[in-house]
């Protein structure tokens, strides 16, 4: 062991001397400094290209891959038009300013009792109350419209998002050479910035809330393919036997007895799928998606962040009632055998009402146009508060955010990023196979120093230094305020559920709604960026820190209680230290979603990947987005198998395998 571990040492001081001595030979190997432009993998191209062949040559025979594309997105838009008919715009005859109205939309009080339906239908009446209140915001507020054509898209792309990830997943279940395959797949599906594969998506299938449609599906169906393969491996053996022993055949064996007794589980990834689904909505409106989304990406370039936040906020009480509703029925618990109901209005009562409601406000609000359509004069709005909120905290406190901007930037943010650029890339992608090879063999040090080799290869060194070192510092600082915070909130039980809450509104507000407020305080630039990723990827660090406390074995503590340690020396060593590996893996979340936020950052004027992402999708160059965003996944994945992999050690060490 001592021998072992003395060999690490001197490898990694030959390679800690290596970058030392590299700053001396700038004129003797430039290369290493700055990767030669003739050097360059001209991946970027190749994938234009064949995005444009895809478009204009390719030929199937009775159809073009155009054609092709284009009847999926008629498929997809036909139950689209209706629920938006149904939800927001009312059904129509006609086409433009010519269009006359031939039956109303289904009126706001309809929706809500609905909603209140469904609630009670899935939990309790606190749940319906909860799921009521939150789309009574959205007609009170003025978001009802935007609210009901984002709830159109959602309506349609969570089935889509749920059925394609379970048939993928059940493909993966079966056959294990088909789950080796889609794995990295799915990594990349998960760690690729949206906006890299906005691009082909939209030259492919063309302007309108149908690509957006699909770019949220791919967006956010690897959750529900993950969960697919854990719920069906976890389906006991001894109920698969007795499957087979009741004669049941392949297909009857899955859909008789896999999937109902993985239910609970697929629940839980529908639930994901809605979640993920709403966190789309903004980055869709770039690509014709409409509703909140848009209402508050055009605050944003306005800088109105009164109707921003708003907007925000209905994105955000949007997701609550969904992801309280999907997770009342997610865990609603089956009928007791014998009380199920024959006839159809016993076993359906809720439908009933909803639907008898739903018929009486269309008839009423013949009538009465305030039951079809909330009154205008009712309506609140805080917009004006917030906005005078920010100019009061500009015009009173400007010295003081610009001297504190200035030095954090000056003597923290300045220093790292020139050290990180100044490094010479052989030496950082060896570094990367180094720790890889100490953490976790051979492989990891190959899959992390190719990872790392690619960026270099496909001329994207420096804007990969400036996304490590932005998304570095940020998770740095956000650990540093996470885990204490998360340590308070574990030995704290009222603390606790404060923090509960803090944590949930932070991961259901959207990212852009983080940008308006830190833009108008500190402007444009990297420490905006800076700030708004700390914002918005400190909630994992804080929840997964305190999880990780909490799940301490009770008898490890007794047993230190009775050993005379202090409460303090129960939390240094034994509390944190098994903790641990938990907490990394919430430092690991915050990782991905710093680096998620940093491409949206580019539009407060970054220089990293996310400004080659966000530039490759202003002019519609496909090649250059998804290799800029391949360079963005490759960092997430190398960052992702390395603490995975110090994660698994530190267990084994601990016993807590």
């Amino acid at each position: 062991m001592t021998s072992r571990f003395t060999s690490w040492q001197i490898a990694w001081g030959v390679a800690l001397s290596l970058a030392v001595v590299g700053f001396f030979l700038k004129d003797i190997a430039p290369w290493a400094f700055k990767y030669p432009r003739d050097w360059v993998f001209p991946l970027r191209f190749w994938i234009s290209d064949f995005v444009k062949w895809l478009l204009n040559d390719f030929d199937l025979g009775l159809f073009t891959f155009k054609e092709f594309t284009r009847a999926i997105s008629w498929l997809i838009e036909l139950p689209y038009i209706f629920v938006r008919s149904l939800l927001s715009d009312g059904f129509r005859e006609g086409q433009g300013s010519n269009a006359i109205q031939v039956f109303p939309r289904v009126s706001w009080i309809a929706v809500i009792l609905f909603v209140i339906m469904i609630g009670r239908y899935a939990r309790d009446w606190k749940l319906a109350a909860l799921a009521s209140g939150c789309f009574t915001y959205l007609a009170v507020f003025g978001q009802w419209d935007s609210a009901m054509v984002t709830l159109s898209s959602i309506i349609i792309a969570v089935p889509l998002g749920v059925v394609g990830g379970i048939m993928i997943g059940v493909l993966g279940y079966r056959s294990a050479t088909f789950k080796a395959m889609i794995m990295p797949v799915l990594d990349l599906m998960q760690t690729v910035p949206v906006f890299a594969y906005l691009v082909p998506i939209l030259i492919l299938f063309g302007f309108g809330p149908v690509s957006a449609m699909i770019a949220t599906v791919i967006y956010a169906m690897p959750p529900m393919v993950r969960i697919t393969l854990l719920a069906l491996s976890q389906v006991p053996e001894e109920i698969v036997e007795f499957g087979r022993m009741a004669g049941c055949n392949t297909r009857q064996l899955l859909w008789k007895v896999l999937i109902p007794s993985a239910k609970p589980a697929l629940m839980i990834g529908v639930n994901q799928v809605v979640m993920l689904s709403l966190n789309m909505v903004i980055i869709a409106s770039m690509i014709g998606a409409g509703g909140l989304g848009f209402d508050v990406l055009n605050a944003l370039k306005r800088l109105r962040i009164g109707e921003g936040i708003e907007a925000g906020l209905a994105i955000t009480l949007l997701a609550i009632a969904l992801d309280r509703l999907s997770q009342g029925l997610a865990n609603r618990p089956p009928p007791e055998h014998g009380s199920e109901v024959k006839n159809f209005a016993g076993r359906h009562p809720f439908a009933i009402a909803a639907l008898g409601f739903m018929s009486l406000t269309w008839l009423i609000g013949l009538v009465l146009p305030a039951f079809q359509t909330y009154p205008e004069g009712l309506e609140l709005t805080t917009g004006t508060f917030w906005g005078d909120t920010v100019r009061w905290l500009n015009i009173n406190y400007f010295d003081q955010i610009d001297g504190f901007k200035n030095a954090v930037l000056l003597n923290f943010m300045i220093p790292t990023k020139r050290f990180l650029l100044s490094l010479p890339w052989p030496v950082v992608v060896g570094l990367v196979a180094m720790l890889g090879l100490q953490l976790g063999g051979w492989r990891l040090a190959l899959l992390c120093g190719g990872m790392a080799f690619v960026i270099a290869t496909l001329g994207l060194w420096p804007k990969a230094m400036i996304t490590v070192y932005l998304c570095g510092l940020s998770v740095i600082i956000a650990a540093a305020i996470g885990i204490p915070v998360g340590i308070m909130a574990a030995l704290n039980e009222r603390f606790h559920r404060v923090i509960q809450v803090v944590v949930d509104t932070l991961q259901t507000l959207p990212s852009f709604v983080y940008l308006m407020p830190i833009v108008m305080l500190f402007r444009v630039g990297d420490f905006s960026a800076f700030i708004a990723v700390i914002v918005y990827a400190i909630a994992p660090a804080i929840r997964y820190t305190d999880h990780g406390i909490r799940r301490v074995p009770p008898h490890l503590i007794e047993a230190a209680t009775q050993m005379g340690c202090s409460p303090w020396q129960i939390l240094w060593r034994v509390r944190l230290p098994i903790a641990m590996p938990e907490i990394m893996l919430g430092i690991n979340q915050t990782i991905m979603m710093a680096l998620s936020m940093l491409v949206i950052t580019a539009l407060v004027g970054t220089r990293d990947l996310g400004q080659e992402v966000y530039i490759a999708l202003t002019k519609a160059d496909s090649g250059r987005g998804l290799a800029a965003g391949m360079s963005v996944a490759f960092i997430a994945i190398i960052a992702d198998r390395l603490i995975n992999a110090w994660s698994a050690k530190r267990k084994a060490e601990l016993g807590l395998d």
